[in-house]
């Protein structure tokens, strides 16, 4: 055990888990059989790789596609009040997607290393920015009005859409290594890469570079970020997501664990990290005591209370309490693997977008046809409430 760490042993019905963390693990409290949830109609014919909700809209959910198309759904009480309200077919398939300065401007990250604005009223397409290799993420600070790509060509590359008249071309950041997620805050942008390295760039440091960006003193321009990390997971991330209230972020690999870390960077602040074990199932008994580890698919921080849910390869859905480090519930089994999870902006919904994964190590004719769904559960008053630090 590494200095400063300790390990806490929960009990639950099934099995005995060991969760790891600096200051003690999350601790599992009760379980939860759904109440209110219900199957979107109408979902996507591949594999899904992303959902967001419209951050003014809470009834708005765009969902994107490796079968090339975005979704536009308007979720109402049930399944039959939920509607597919228009599709935008793309080039290639969609890796991401996120919502712009309003619920009717989106903007999606491609195969086709394009990253394109789509109108959702009208379905007009623009390409604003164009990488060299697969465009793997892409989020839009409504704060500063600045758009940032992350691709696998090893770049971000950053927009100023405050100023319509600014340069059309993209102020570049390279990166050391090729970005796997990335989330923003209201003054934080975290991009997760290969070997654990993590950046953390300030936006409005971000903002005051576009301002002096003309389109031709790239060279002049030199965005170092905030703050450079090496995870707190040992194996590759899987997913990222800042807190709502700016204090720091979640990270989850594929090894079946989750980290929580603050922004701040002083002793105190850095001690309160903490990582745990999730989304891990028992080996049959003739198999031996070894945990089946499911990768930790989705993260996303409820709007409101601030408390996150994961999604994982194991097909369930947990809810935790950041600051308390407890489990607060977990969901029935879905029938695949969770990919993607959204909650809305006023916190009554959680999106969950389930699909084939390769848990099974089965890769050959691979398709999500008829297997990926769209589910929505509206929460209870105080189902995502957390009780604050212990």
């Amino acid at each position: 055990m590494a200095p400063g760490e300790n390990e806490t042993d929960v009990q639950t019905p099934r099995k005995r888990l060991i969760i790891k963390s600096a200051t003690g693990g999350p601790k599992l409290t009760s379980t939860q059989t759904p109440a209110t949830q219900f199957e979107v109609a109408e979902p996507p014919k591949d594999a899904m790789s992303a959902l967001v909700f419209a951050p003014d809209a809470a009834n708005r959910l765009l969902v994107s596609s490796w079968d090339k198309n975005l979704y536009l759904y308007e979720v109402g009480e049930g399944t039959d009040e939920t509607k597919l309200i228009k599709t935008y077919p793309h080039r290639a398939a969609l890796l991401n997607v996120c919502f712009g300065a309003n619920e009717n401007e989106a903007f999606t990250a491609g195969g086709d290393m394009r990253v394109m604005r789509i109108d959702l009223e009208t379905g007009e397409q623009t390409v604003i920015s164009k990488h060299k290799e697969p465009v793997r993420c892409v989020v839009y600070s409504r704060e500063h009005s600045i758009l940032i790509s992350a691709s696998w060509d090893l770049t971000l590359h950053i927009h100023n859409l405050a100023d319509r008249s600014s340069p059309s071309s993209p102020l570049e950041i390279k990166l050391p290594g090729k970005p796997h997620a990335m989330s923003t805050s209201p003054s934080k942008v975290v991009v997760a890469m290969t070997a654990r390295l993590v950046h953390i760039y300030d936006l409005p440091t971000i903002a005051a570079a576009l301002a002096k960006f003309d389109g031709t003193n790239a060279a002049e321009i030199d965005i170092q970020p905030w703050q450079q990390r090496e995870s707190s997971l040992k194996f590759l991330t899987r997913a990222v997501s800042c807190m709502p209230n700016d204090a720091g972020y979640a990270t989850s690999s594929i090894e079946g664990r989750v980290a929580v870390e603050w922004f701040e960077d002083t002793a105190e602040s850095q001690a309160r990290k903490y990582a745990f074990k999730c989304h891990r199932q028992a080996a049959p008994e003739e198999e031996g005591s070894i945990d089946i580890v499911y990768p930790v698919h989705a993260l996303a921080f409820h709007p409101v209370y601030g408390t996150f849910a994961s999604g994982g390869g194991d097909g369930t859905v947990a809810l935790w309490d950041a600051e308390a480090k407890r489990r607060m519930r977990q969901y029935q089994k879905f029938p695949e693997s969770v990919a993607a999870l959204s909650f809305s902006s006023d916190g009554k919904y959680l999106a969950i977008g389930v699909c084939p994964g390769f848990e099974t190590g089965k890769m050959e004719d691979y398709t999500g046809e008829g297997r990926t769904k769209v589910f929505i559960r509206e929460l209870g008053e105080t189902e995502a409430k957390g009780k604050g630090p212990k």
